[in-house]
């Protein structure tokens, strides 16, 4: 069972695809393989309104950077993540961090 767990929130994600270039070096992890991937999804136009949103998920190769958290490091994601919308914290704060952010989040667990 994980110590940790990830929350990204998508409202402040701007696609740079930091993330993904980040993990793949850290894990050396093959090119047609992903250990965390950015979606797309859009452009849509609602009411009047362009939106489009950009959704990195993690796949199974993610381990939360177990090696670099035990060092006292950030995740690979979260260290080089432009905006800021990757936290890895202890499974004991995800509830009340998700409250802090609000609805735009996700979690996930290893």
């Amino acid at each position: 069972m994980s110590e940790y767990g990830m929350i990204i929130d998508y409202k402040y994600c701007t696609g740079c695809h930091t993330c993904e270039v980040a993990c793949r070096k850290e894990k050396d992890i093959p090119l047609d393989e992903w250990g965390i991937k950015l979606f797309e999804v859009g452009p849509d136009e609602l009411k009047g309104k362009w939106y489009w949103n950009f959704i990195p998920l993690p796949s199974d190769y993610c381990d939360l950077c177990h090696d670099r958290i035990k060092a006292g490091k950030k995740a690979s994601c979260e260290f080089h993540c432009l905006a800021n919308c990757i936290e890895i914290v202890r499974i004991e704060e995800l509830s009340a961090k998700m409250i802090e952010y609000g609805n735009s989040v996700t979690c996930f667990i290893p």
